[in-house]
């Protein structure tokens, strides 16, 4: 326990608490615990939806205007940093820390549901099928990654540019004042910000071992039930413990190697092995359908009920509101990841990189598998939208077995879903290491330890008691208050950006003031 002489005890002991306290209550009243929790979400879904709509579409415009605007060439550092990895790293590793494990369980699984259920048009139709990708892509497209890139590049400026401890509170300076940093508000901050973290990645890791789950039983026959995927949860938080332990330069950045290796490797056996006109075509039709109808998509809060109604719950709620909440609830972890490798960056290439050439792959991504599992249904055998249906786990496995070579790629699939799995869950208790730690960029190992076992607890008592349902929930409610912090990140950043800018033009004028006298004194 010798973590325990590095803590910053004010948010480490208040975090872990509420944890514990949670994991009993889960663990020993799951029936309450989950009837509770859907109470507390039905009743964000229903007061506050809009709200989740709206501040996420604002935080895509702030990031353009960081990028595009006055702003662009503020440094994430010193004068004289440099990046510390190459840019196919840096991209491998925030790309592989923010979305895989979650793209992988969603990219035929969300086309395939809206397909087979649409809260608008006539089900399994070419019309709807379309509709189904452009929607997949815009829950996976500038949204999320706008989360991202905000608190990562205020987390990043705040510890590389002003030298303040990493931790979500000290991106407030400009508010609480250096004198404050360790005061009351400023744990509250970083408490949340873990708690957030927790919730989001246990969201993601149920995802993750549902489908391993799902895919082991594709293979081999093992059973699909929650004793199984406890099991999974298990070994693999043992093995993102070990990751994690190793560091950033040793284990997350090979696994992260790994990981877009063999995503680009599934990607290209789809598309050969697939029907690959009409998935080049889907791609094309439904980013251009995204584009044009991104601003009513992102404001479209269903006030009259329309795609309540014919989808028989509150599909707005349960789909994009639960998205935005996710992807915010990834925000602290994710957020500080990047930071943590994107010292010595500029403002704009910083959004380059985490806003646009990852939505890039994503499109690719979730059109090449998307488009595959709904042409296979609407032209080929069919048979997936049923089998989602009964099973959203299994739609990876249902679509590769109708392919050539499947059964060897469903192997191959399995180990990119472990591996991001990983990736992620190590890249989150390295952040939360470093918010409980008072803000070192080198948590003790033990503390990742902690909070690796924590985390993989969390997931386990979420998948017993509700499944997909629990973990869905878990996200919303955790991601609300920390919905409220990203936008006071927004104000400081503002905030001492104009600062610097200011401090950059006083330098200028007195530099040009005094050269001048010189010259004329001569």
């Amino acid at each position: 326990m010798g973590f325990l002489k590095t803590l910053d005890k004010k948010v480490f002991y208040p975090a872990a608490l509420i944890c514990l306290v949670f994991i009993v209550w889960m663990a020993s009243m799951p029936e309450a615990a989950g009837k509770s929790i859907n109470a507390a979400l039905n009743f964000i879904n229903t007061t506050f939806g809009w709200l989740y709509l709206l501040l996420v579409s604002i935080f895509v415009l702030v990031c353009f205007i960081l990028a595009f605007g006055k702003y662009g060439k503020i440094k994430l550092g010193k004068d004289d940093d440099v990046p510390e990895y190459s840019t196919f790293s840096w991209f491998a590793m925030l790309f592989s820390a923010a979305m895989g494990i979650g793209l992988i369980f969603w990219s035929i699984a969300e086309p395939m549901s809206y397909l087979g259920a649409p809260p608008v048009g006539e089900a399994n139709t070419v019309a709807t099928a379309q509709w189904s990708l452009r929607q997949t892509i815009f829950h996976w497209g500038l949204h999320p990654w706008s989360v991202y890139a905000i608190t990562g590049m205020a987390l990043a400026y705040a510890s590389f540019r002003k030298g303040l401890p990493a931790r979500i509170s000290s991106i407030f300076e400009p508010i609480l004042g250096k004198n404050n940093l360790d005061g009351g508000w400023a744990k509250a901050i970083d408490v949340f910000a873990v708690i957030a973290s927790i919730a989001g990645v246990a969201t993601s890791l149920g995802f993750g071992s549902m489908q391993i789950n799902s895919g082991l039983n594709y293979l081999s026959g093992i059973s699909v039930n929650n004793t199984t995927t406890i099991v999974i949860i298990a070994v693999v938080t043992c093995l993102f413990i070990i990751s994690a332990v190793t560091g950033i330069k040793r284990g997350i950045l090979w696994l992260s190697n790994i990981n877009m290796s063999l995503m680009g490797i599934m990607m290209v056996f789809l598309l050969l092995v697939g029907p690959t006109l009409y998935i080049l075509n889907s791609i094309v039709s439904a980013t251009g359908d995204y584009l044009q109808s991104i601003a009513w998509l992102s404001f479209y809060a269903d006030p009259n009920g329309v795609y309540a109604e014919q989808a028989g719950y509150d599909w707005v709620g349960g789909w994009t509101v639960f998205y935005w909440a996710w992807w915010i609830s990834w925000g602290p972890f994710v957020g500080g990841f990047i930071a943590r490798i994107s010292k010595g960056r500029s403002v704009k290439e910083f959004v380059l990189g985490v806003l646009i050439a990852p939505v890039l792959l994503s499109i690719l991504w979730l059109g090449i598998f998307g488009a595959t599992a709904i042409h296979i249904d609407l032209f080929g055998a069919g048979g997936i939208g049923a089998a989602v249906g009964k099973d959203i786990t299994s739609a990876l496995f249902i679509t590769l077995s109708n392919l050539p070579g499947g059964q060897i790629f469903a192997i191959v699939a399995t180990v990119l879903i472990a591996t991001f799995f990983i990736t992620s869950a190590d890249s989150a208790t390295f952040c939360i290491g470093m918010y409980t730690s008072g803000g070192s960029l080198e948590p003790d190992s033990g503390l990742r330890v902690f909070w690796g076992v924590i985390i993989g607890a969390v997931t386990a008592v979420l998948v017993a008691s509700g499944g997909i349902a629990a973990l869905k929930a878990s996200s919303i409610l955790s991601a609300f208050p920390f919905m409220l912090i990203i936008c006071g990140i927004i104000y400081c950043l503002f905030k001492s950006f104009n600062n610097e800018i200011s401090m950059e033009s006083v330098q200028i004028k007195n530099h040009n003031a005094s050269t001048t006298k010189h010259s004329e004194s001569v």
